[in-house]
């Protein structure tokens, strides 16, 4: 009997275990299981879902999902991933949400007014989606919400009233819908123009009238009333002038500025600002895109960096650069907005960062992976099985590298100086267009310093002499960069190579050219891989911009926008023309520099090794 007793209890016991089993995962899971449920709504032809595994604890390992240090949801980035199908009520479910970006895709369906749920929230992006039905009210709930995209759906109804009350919202597009009635002007409304609104059947508030002008008296009496009026006249006009005025500056103000306006960007400094799309990507995820870090991965090694070949989870390969630096205390909001200052450059000649990622420990910066290397990789570590450059593709590379140094110098605000151009940093996409990296990884390394530089960053042979003399850089260092460059594109040899000794050459390149072009070797200074195939004028041409870029004052070297001219055909001529003037005053009535004494015929070939590596 006593064992039949302990054998039920047993079961029971068992039977309670397995059902505590059964229930601590859908309680401790139920974000899982939300985003499970998106999962399954949504048709995910390019498998960038594939990771999204429902039998995991909770979904923090997963692709496009970042948590917070209590393994709660915090984001879902979906954007432009090619999904279809409709949204589901579960999103409501993941209380500590802040980012939900789903923007670009084929998304249709209402939006479920169990997002007012999500009261964290702090950008919801569904633009260029096929959603339909009312903008939710509930959203009127999100309090925190500062980012609100819904453009270019087919949504209709009225905008909800509620949305007035949101005081955070910053950015508000609700464009290019089917929305009717009145467009409300209360509350957080007040800030937004007519262009958040545009292309909906909407009415359109009337202008604001003009203030009331106190009616002329009829009275005799009328000195003292005129007076009156004409004070209350003068003050209601002030006030409409003091009204119009910001309006006016603000108009004339983007009248003024380019035009080249790519990200929205919240008014603070704020460590989870989401700019376009720049991505904050977790270290498990850039773990698993390169294989941890395996060396097998690197493409490049570097002083500042390694960079690793990586595959993300939608399949894309991408160049993961990790910075070897000591990170100092305090400095993580200054990186991100050194990243997020890099992250505006976008010029088709410029690579585009994609992201990044930041922790105690690490720091990485995550481009798109060039399949054609870079400039110096295919002048001289080239596989025999691959052609060299053509001379018409080394032209094109130095016109694009132009281009893209020129818009780090005259388009960003403030101005980008990359501090390290050379051959290796100039990189090319599969159609072989130059695309300069690295620019403002400089900046970003040096983010503990004051704003007056104190480390030189370069490499020797393409340092100006005036950078290694007073730390100082300017975007005429760049230009000495690029004019060695230059030479490095017509000759394929390294800017600074101990080899040329051994034929009782310099070992500085700019130093070869010019000994070769004293003694008129012109056939020994065009690179042996072309086997002839260039036109001679065009080389001659190149010649003179490089040895214009690398003059010994910064203030004689042109500017990268007038080196693009140059290139296009446009004032080369009357500049050489120009230099070659100067020189010979130059030659015969050499000045004295007292700062440049140990520069000795534009060479940096008797420099002390530590000047070059100390700082560095």
């Amino acid at each position: 009997m006593d064992q039949w007793i302990l054998g039920i209890l047993g079961f029971v016991s068992a039977f309670l275990c397995l059902i505590g089993l059964l229930l601590v995962p859908v309680s401790a899971n139920i974000e899982g299981d939300a985003l499970n449920a998106l999962k399954t709504n949504l048709a995910d032809p390019n498998n960038v879902l594939q990771s999204w595994d429902p039998t995991l604890v909770n979904p923090c390992t997963w692709f496009h999902v970042t948590c917070n240090s209590e393994n709660s949801v915090t984001r879902v980035d979906l954007g432009n991933a090619n999904l279809s199908g409709q949204l589901v009520p579960q999103l409501g479910q993941l209380p500590n949400l802040q980012y939900l970006e789903l923007y670009s895709n084929n998304i249709s369906g209402r939006i479920p007014f169990e997002l007012g749920n999500l009261t964290n929230l702090v950008s919801l992006d569904l633009y260029l989606n096929r959603l339909n039905g009312p903008i939710p009210d509930t959203l009127g709930k999100l309090q925190k919400l500062r980012f609100l995209r819904l453009n270019n759906n087919s949504l209709n109804g009225r905008i909800p009233m509620l949305l007035t009350t949101v005081i955070s919202l910053q950015v508000l597009d609700l464009s290019n819908n089917n929305l009717t009635g009145p467009v409300p002007v209360n509350g957080s409304f007040s800030l937004f123009t007519p262009i958040s609104f545009a292309n909906n059947p909407l009415d359109i508030p009337p202008a604001a009238p003009p203030p009331p002008i106190s009616p002329t008296p009829t009275s005799s009496s009328g000195v003292g009333n005129s007076a009156t009026g004409a004070i209350a006249g003068g003050v209601a006009a002030g006030a409409a002038l003091l009204f119009a005025a910001p309006a006016i500056l603000l108009a004339w103000w983007r009248r003024r500025k380019p035009q080249d306006h790519f990200f929205d960007v919240p008014a603070e400094e704020d460590p989870e600002v989401h700019l376009g799309q720049l991505k904050r990507f977790s270290l498990r995820e850039l773990q698993v895109a390169t294989d941890n870090f395996s060396n097998k991965n690197i493409l490049v090694e570097e002083d500042l960096a390694r960079v690793y070949k990586g595959r993300l989870a939608d399949g894309s390969l991408v160049a993961v650069k990790r910075l070897k630096e000591e990170r100092t205390q305090g400095g993580e909001l200054q990186f991100q907005t050194e990243v997020e200052m890099i992250s505006m450059a976008v010029h088709r000649n410029l690579l585009r960062l994609l992201g990044f990622c930041m922790t105690a420990t690490e720091r990485l910066l995550v481009y798109p992976y060039m399949s054609n290397g870079s400039v110096a990789s295919r002048l001289r570590e080239r596989p025999e099985s691959d052609p060299p450059l053509e001379w018409s593709i080394r032209k094109r590379i130095a016109l694009g590298s132009a281009r893209g140094l020129a818009y780090l110098h005259d388009h960003c605000d403030p101005k980008i100086i990359h501090r390290d151009v050379k051959a290796a940093n100039i990189l090319l996409d599969e159609e072989y267009e130059a695309v300069v990296g690295d620019f403002g990884l400089a900046k970003l390394m040096d983010y503990k310093d004051t704003h007056v530089t104190t480390a030189v960053r370069g490499t020797i042979g393409h340092i100006a002499p005036e950078y290694l003399s007073t730390g100082k850089s300017s975007e005429k260092t760049d230009v000495f960069g690029y004019g060695v460059m230059l030479l490095e594109l017509i000759t394929g040899q390294r800017a600074f190579d101990l080899a040329r000794l051994a034929n009782d050459d310099d070992v500085m390149l700019l130093d070869w050219v010019k000994g070769l072009l004293k003694d008129k070797k012109y056939e020994t200074l065009v690179d042996a891989d072309l086997q002839g195939n260039y036109e001679e004028e065009e080389v001659e041409q190149l010649i003179r911009v490089a040895l214009l870029c690398t003059g010994s004052s910064p203030m004689e070297r042109p500017k990268m926008s007038e080196v693009v001219r140059m290139l296009e055909g446009d004032g080369l001529a009357e500049r050489w023309e120009e230099w070659q003037k100067e020189e010979m005053v130059r030659q015969d009535y050499p000045a004295h520099h007292p700062h440049t004494d140990w520069i000795i015929a534009d060479s940096t070939y008797n420099l002390r090794p530590d000047e070059l590596s100390g700082p560095r």
